[in-house]
């Protein structure tokens, strides 16, 4: 658990530039991880990401309590907030208010509606959702932009692959941006924003690339063309 009171609800650092949610910094959206080998830890992830252009990253480490978790929230908070990045802290809440992150992104086992009322209005609530009434609900209780599993992962062996479709169904009631994840590469990206989806968040595309800055450069590629294929078509 971090030290303090959980019921001190101020003492927290105030996250920056996130007066108002932007869907566009859902575009790249990259989950680091520390399961690819030496070398390849959570810091390593998120610095290649930012340097190869994401416009998000979220730390997700599982395998770290909140104590070992604070200390590298806080370092890529700020390192995220000079690169102009979104920082969402995966599933914990205190450490993503603690550090000073943009958001938190939770899963269906957490309470969106009071991560809402301690995050405040200002910072990001992400959602994971697996269809229609859950993309109604966590929009109901205040979140931010939702994500949906497109295709089965390693990485994410719970979560339900809801395919292109799972992407368009949740589109088709909500009012909230889209992210795509789950078994997502350079290669298919373009079938997922093609879905609906406002970003596509990847880990193992980035993390367990041999040059994670080159395929988050490409990534980034595949998202520049698709949105200006889309700005040239209502034109």
């Amino acid at each position: 658990m971090i030290a303090g009171d959980p019921q001190d609800l101020n003492r927290l650092i105030p996250a920056e530039g996130v007066d108002m949610f932007d869907p566009g910094t859902l575009g790249v959206y990259v989950v680091t991880s520390a399961a690819f080998g030496p070398g390849r830890d959570h810091r390593t992830v998120a610095n290649a990401a930012i340097e190869g252009g994401a416009t998000a990253v979220q730390l997700r480490a599982p395998e770290l309590d909140d104590d070992a978790l604070l200390p590298l929230a806080s370092e890529l908070a700020k390192v995220c907030r000079g690169a102009d990045v979104l920082f969402i802290v995966n599933d914990r809440l205190d450490v993503a208010l603690e550090s000073g992150a943009a958001g938190v992104h939770l899963g269906q086992e957490d309470d969106p509606a009071d991560a809402r009322r301690r995050l405040g209005v200002d910072r990001v609530l992400g959602v994971s959702v697996a269809g229609a009434d859950e993309a109604v609900a966590a929009e109901r209780a205040g979140a931010d932009y939702l994500g949906v599993t497109v295709w089965s992962t390693p990485t994410k062996p719970d979560a339900v692959p809801r395919g292109l479709e799972g992407i368009g169904e949740v589109v088709e009631v909500t009012a909230l941006p889209v992210v795509g994840i789950g078994g997502i590469f350079a290669s298919n990206a373009m079938l997922v924003l093609e879905a609906g989806a406002a970003g596509v968040a990847v880990i193992s595309a980035v993390a367990a690339a041999t040059d994670p800055v080159a395929a988050t450069r490409t990534l980034t590629g595949v998202v520049e063309r698709f949105r200006a294929t889309r700005g040239a078509a209502r034109r």
